[in-house]
């Protein structure tokens, strides 16, 4: 059929907006690729470039060197040393088992840590691994000369944590270690370094609670490597930021002789500066080699530690807690003095005993002290006059005082498990125990004993406060990289003097007096003397028959069921500057235990290095020259002086 004019027009129009309508979405189409292109190939060039480069551009990150720790006088007390390792990228490597298998042939890998090592590529296989550290330079020259041959394997020279002084340190600095999947996840910030092979992080004390300040921050460098993991050249670098110094009030002389007197007597013992409350001294023992822990303590040594029944693993500085017995005795005393209920001049009378609602409380001296004042009370360390006071001042007033002369407070201190102790009023024994106090809990409580318990270094922070009328707290830390931390003082203590000149009193006689419990301990050191206490806290219960038959001394029990000795003391008596605490787990009484220990200690903080023979008693000396010349010593930080510096 022939077609007119009009639907040939139509028709035409029809096909010329289809075509139309098709190049238009053509050429879009071509627009949009055209900008994908350009945006591919200009915009996001350098990004490609980089993902193209990967496979022989490497970015490694450059592990600061960690900050050192020193002592007052700038001993060093943690330091860095050079070593040799060699890692592996597992991704990098062709075959792994064979990789190893020539590496051995150069060096000798131990078993265990390559065990470790393959278990860490496999679930972090884009990541270095160490199979090996500590190598000798020939080892690592050895397989530098052989990298080639040897796909993912890199010789590497790094820095590691070193303790030059052992043992002395083990509870205060503590140390460091490898980084664990643990410390990963507790990480609140993410840090790259805790990725490197072989970082190391504080595990515990010093190392871990400054942590953040002896870290410092990672640098890197771009390597470009060839087919083989071989590198070629370095093409950037950002270096890295070591950690901050950090220097402690601890004197190394001091801390090494107190250390070398407590021996292997499962002990401890803290020497404060009454003044400003810089520790001076805080040891632990027995101690161990921090040293192992740095790259991996082995089973056995572990064992080892951990099976000995003096806990050298057990910081006792502040985790130790124990009855502080009658080091306790100023704290009643005082407590009875602000309540209001005694006088500084009251007598009461100790017939050996005390009855309390049928129940006998016993004085240590069964025949009695007769009558009894305040400073013969803690001469002679009469209990009597301690339950008296008890009776009188009540648990509330006896537990305000504790916490006012620093016992049940955990110290702000960067060592790690820091006990606040136990000072019980009736609010804690009714929500421990659901029961009510009761007046032979007060007794107890009254002479150190019973619920209550304290640490070392509360024992000597508790000394400073009466010795000097502060209000004064430890202080570990002396300054971090260079900035002086804030002093332990918070202000005067708020006890009339009066009080605690009484307090001083008694503790003066303890030492010097005819009839004190430390009269063997005395010294007298240019006209300089002191005052302490003696304690001896049970950790058995002594029943009625065992009194009646004579109760057992402590060198017939054995070991662990022995008394624990304690003393606490300051000197000089007239013009105090350092308090002292020790304390000797299953030792005996603390007059013949933990005095001698404290005396040798506080004439070393005095002196300024070892105790002069002419500060004990003619008829101690050959025994002191003895005992102080049997001590085994760091001569490298042994020194002679008169007190300790006040750098």
């Amino acid at each position: 059929m022939k077609r007119n004019a009009h639907d040939i027009s139509l028709s035409t129009r029809q096909i010329s907006r289809r075509a139309l309508l098709l190049g238009g979405a053509q050429l879009g189409f071509g627009a949009l690729l055209l900008g994908r292109m350009r945006h591919l190939q200009v915009d996001q060039a350098d990004e490609f470039l980089l993902l193209a480069e990967e496979n022989r551009i490497k970015v490694r990150l450059i592990a600061p060197a960690r900050g050192i720790i020193y002592d007052r006088n700038g001993v060093e007390l943690a330091g860095n040393e050079q070593i040799y390792r060699v890692s592996m990228i597992r991704e990098d490597a062709d075959d792994v088992d064979a990789v190893i298998t020539r590496l051995r042939g150069l060096v000798r890998l131990d078993e265990e840590v390559l065990q470790r090592a393959l278990r860490e590529m496999d679930r972090r296989p884009h990541q270095a691994v160490t199979l090996a550290d500590r190598l000798s330079w020939e080892e690592l020259s050895t397989i530098a000369v052989n990298v080639p041959a040897m796909q993912g394997i890199t010789p590497e020279v790094g820095l590691s944590r070193i303790y030059p002084l052992g043992q002395d340190y083990a509870h205060v600095v503590g140390y460091v270690g490898r980084v664990s999947e643990r410390d990963i996840e507790a990480a609140q910030t993410p840090d790259p370094l805790l990725q490197t092979p072989q970082f190391q992080i504080g595990k515990l004390g010093v190392e871990r609670q400054l942590e953040d300040v002896l870290r410092g921050r990672a640098g890197a460098r771009r390597v470009e490597q060839n087919a083989a993991g071989r590198i070629m050249r370095e093409l950037g670098r950002s270096e890295s930021t070591s950690g901050g110094d950090v220097q402690l009030t601890i004197d190394a002389g001091l801390q090494n002789f107190t250390q070398a007197r407590l021996g292997q007597e499962s002990a401890s013992a803290v020497v404060m500066d009454v003044r400003n409350g810089d520790l001076l001294a805080a040891v632990s023992s027995p101690s161990y080699d921090a040293n192992k822990f740095v790259s991996g303590i082995s089973v056995p040594d572990y064992a080892e530690l951990r099976e000995n029944d003096h806990r050298p693993l057990h910081n006792k500085i502040v985790q130790g807690l124990y009855p502080p017995g009658s080091t306790f005795k100023m704290v009643t005393l005082l407590a009875a003095l602000d309540a209001g209920v005694i006088t500084p001049s009251d007598t009461f009378y100790c017939p050996g005993h005390t009855t309390v609602a049928n129940r006998r409380f016993h004085c240590w001296k069964r025949a009695g002290h007769g009558w009894v004042d305040a400073a013969m009370s803690l001469r002679e360390s009469c209990d009597v006059f301690y339950y008296e006071l008890a009776q009188k001042a009540g648990i509330d007033n006896i537990s305000k005082m504790a916490r006012k002369l620093g016992l049940g407070v955990a110290h702000d201190l960067e060592m790690t498990s820091v006990n606040e102790g136990l000072i019980p009023d009736r609010d804690w024994k009714r929500a421990r125990y659901g029961e009510a106090w009761v007046v032979g809990d007060s007794l107890n409580a009254a002479i150190g004993q019973g619920f209550v318990l304290a640490s070392p270094m509360q024992l000597a922070v508790m000394t400073a406060r009466i010795a000097s009328g502060l209000e004064v707290s430890p202080r570990l830390v002396r300054s971090v990289d260079g900035i002086m931390r804030p002093t332990g003082v918070k202000g005067p203590l708020d006890l009339p003097r009066s009080w605690l000149d009484r307090a001083r009193d008694g503790m003066y006689q303890v030492v010097n007096a005819r009839g004190g419990t430390a009269g063997r301990s005395k010294f007298d050191m240019g006209g300089l003397k002191w005052a302490g206490k003696t304690g001896t806290s049970q950790v058995r219960n002594i029943t009625a028959a065992e009194r009646a038959r004579g109760v057992s001394r402590n060198e017939d029990l054995p070991w662990e069921r022995r008394d624990h000795a304690l003393f606490v003391g300051y000197a000089p008596y007239d013009d105090p500057k350092y308090s002292v605490s020790v304390v000797v787990e299953h030792g005996g009484g603390g007059s013949t235990a933990a005095a001698p220990i404290a005396r040798d200690v506080i004439l070393y903080a005095l002196n300024g290095g070892m105790p002069p023979l002419e500060a004990y008693p003619s008829s101690q000396r050959e025994e002191a020259e003895q005992r102080l010349s049997s001590l085994e010593l760091n001569p490298a930080v042994v020194r002679r002086g008169s007190g300790i510096s006040e750098a």
